[in-house]
Protein backbone atom coordinates (compact mmCIF):
# COMPACT_ATOMS: atom_id res chain seq x y z
CA UNK A 1 0.00 0.00 0.00
CA UNK A 2 1.39 3.30 -1.15
CA UNK A 3 1.32 5.95 1.77
CA UNK A 4 1.56 9.91 0.78
CA UNK A 5 2.47 12.36 3.07
CA UNK A 6 0.74 16.20 2.91
CA UNK A 7 1.30 19.04 5.04
CA UNK A 8 -1.34 21.28 5.75
CA UNK A 9 -0.78 24.99 7.48
CA UNK A 10 -3.78 27.30 9.45
CA UNK A 11 -3.54 29.93 12.12
CA UNK A 12 -5.15 30.31 15.60
CA UNK A 13 -6.46 33.30 16.89
CA UNK A 14 -3.50 35.22 18.79
CA UNK A 15 -5.14 34.54 22.54
CA UNK A 16 -3.68 32.18 25.04
CA UNK A 17 -6.96 31.31 26.42
CA UNK A 18 -8.34 30.08 23.34
CA UNK A 19 -5.37 28.48 22.03
CA UNK A 20 -5.37 26.59 25.32
CA UNK A 21 -9.13 25.72 25.16
CA UNK A 22 -8.15 24.51 21.34
CA UNK A 23 -5.47 22.49 22.85
CA UNK A 24 -7.81 20.44 25.30
CA UNK A 25 -10.07 19.69 22.46
CA UNK A 26 -7.16 17.58 20.47
CA UNK A 27 -5.97 16.02 23.89
CA UNK A 28 -6.61 11.82 23.34
CA UNK A 29 -9.01 11.82 25.71
CA UNK A 30 -11.46 14.54 24.67
CA UNK A 31 -10.89 13.14 20.83
CA UNK A 32 -14.79 12.89 19.23
CA UNK A 33 -14.92 9.39 18.30
CA UNK A 34 -16.98 10.07 15.35
CA UNK A 35 -14.30 12.77 13.96
CA UNK A 36 -11.50 10.30 14.39
CA UNK A 37 -13.51 7.49 12.45
CA UNK A 38 -14.32 9.96 9.41
CA UNK A 39 -10.35 10.79 9.37
CA UNK A 40 -9.71 7.52 9.23
CA UNK A 41 -12.47 6.59 6.32
CA UNK A 42 -11.10 8.80 4.45
CA UNK A 43 -8.33 7.24 3.92
CA UNK A 44 -6.20 9.26 6.15
CA UNK A 45 -3.43 6.59 8.21
CA UNK A 46 -1.57 8.59 10.32
CA UNK A 47 -2.26 12.54 11.19
CA UNK A 48 -0.57 14.78 13.75
CA UNK A 49 -0.70 18.86 14.09
CA UNK A 50 2.22 20.36 15.74
CA UNK A 51 1.68 24.32 17.25
CA UNK A 52 4.37 27.05 16.75
CA UNK A 53 3.02 30.83 18.53
CA UNK A 54 -0.46 30.38 16.31
CA UNK A 55 0.11 28.60 13.56
CA UNK A 56 -0.35 24.98 13.35
CA UNK A 57 0.93 22.46 10.91
CA UNK A 58 -0.75 19.55 10.27
CA UNK A 59 1.16 15.82 8.88
CA UNK A 60 -1.42 13.70 6.79
CA UNK A 61 -0.03 10.34 5.59
CA UNK A 62 -2.88 9.22 3.33
CA UNK A 63 -3.27 5.92 1.40
CA UNK A 64 -4.24 5.63 -2.04
CA UNK A 65 -8.30 5.54 -1.23
CA UNK A 66 -7.70 9.16 -0.04
CA UNK A 67 -8.16 12.40 -2.51
CA UNK A 68 -9.27 16.16 -0.87
CA UNK A 69 -12.46 16.00 -2.72
CA UNK A 70 -13.44 12.95 -1.16
CA UNK A 71 -13.20 14.16 1.79
CA UNK A 72 -14.65 17.33 1.39
CA UNK A 73 -17.69 15.84 0.09
CA UNK A 74 -17.86 12.99 3.05
CA UNK A 75 -17.32 16.05 5.85
CA UNK A 76 -20.49 17.89 4.06
CA UNK A 77 -22.46 14.62 4.59
CA UNK A 78 -21.19 14.05 7.94
CA UNK A 79 -23.00 16.33 10.73
CA UNK A 80 -21.01 15.87 13.39
CA UNK A 81 -17.90 16.45 11.95
CA UNK A 82 -20.17 19.85 10.59
CA UNK A 83 -20.46 20.35 14.07
CA UNK A 84 -16.90 19.73 14.86
CA UNK A 85 -15.70 22.50 11.63
CA UNK A 86 -17.89 24.93 13.14
CA UNK A 87 -16.48 24.68 16.86
CA UNK A 88 -12.96 24.44 15.80
CA UNK A 89 -14.27 28.23 13.64
CA UNK A 90 -14.15 29.71 17.13
CA UNK A 91 -10.49 29.03 17.41
CA UNK A 92 -8.95 28.75 14.29
CA UNK A 93 -8.31 31.87 11.31
CA UNK A 94 -7.29 31.72 7.79
CA UNK A 95 -3.42 32.07 7.12
CA UNK A 96 -2.31 34.43 4.74
CA UNK A 97 -3.66 33.59 1.40
CA UNK A 98 -6.59 32.08 2.43
CA UNK A 99 -9.59 32.45 -0.06
CA UNK A 100 -13.17 32.62 2.02
CA UNK A 101 -13.74 29.74 3.63
CA UNK A 102 -10.29 27.95 3.60
CA UNK A 103 -8.55 27.75 6.96
CA UNK A 104 -6.37 24.73 6.77
CA UNK A 105 -4.09 24.92 3.50
CA UNK A 106 -1.70 23.17 1.68
CA UNK A 107 2.36 23.70 2.28
CA UNK A 108 5.11 23.32 -0.24
CA UNK A 109 7.70 21.04 -0.03
CA UNK A 110 10.81 22.77 -0.79
CA UNK A 111 13.28 20.29 0.99
CA UNK A 112 13.88 16.77 1.49
CA UNK A 113 17.22 14.88 3.00
CA UNK A 114 18.76 13.28 -0.07
CA UNK A 115 18.79 9.44 -0.39
CA UNK A 116 22.76 8.57 0.41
Amino acid sequence: MKIERLCFACDLIDNPKLMAKYKRYHLKENAWPEITQSIRDSGIVNLEIYLLANRLFMIMEVNETFSPERKQEMDAANPKVQEWEKLMWQFQQAPPGAKEGEKWLPMEKIYKLPDN
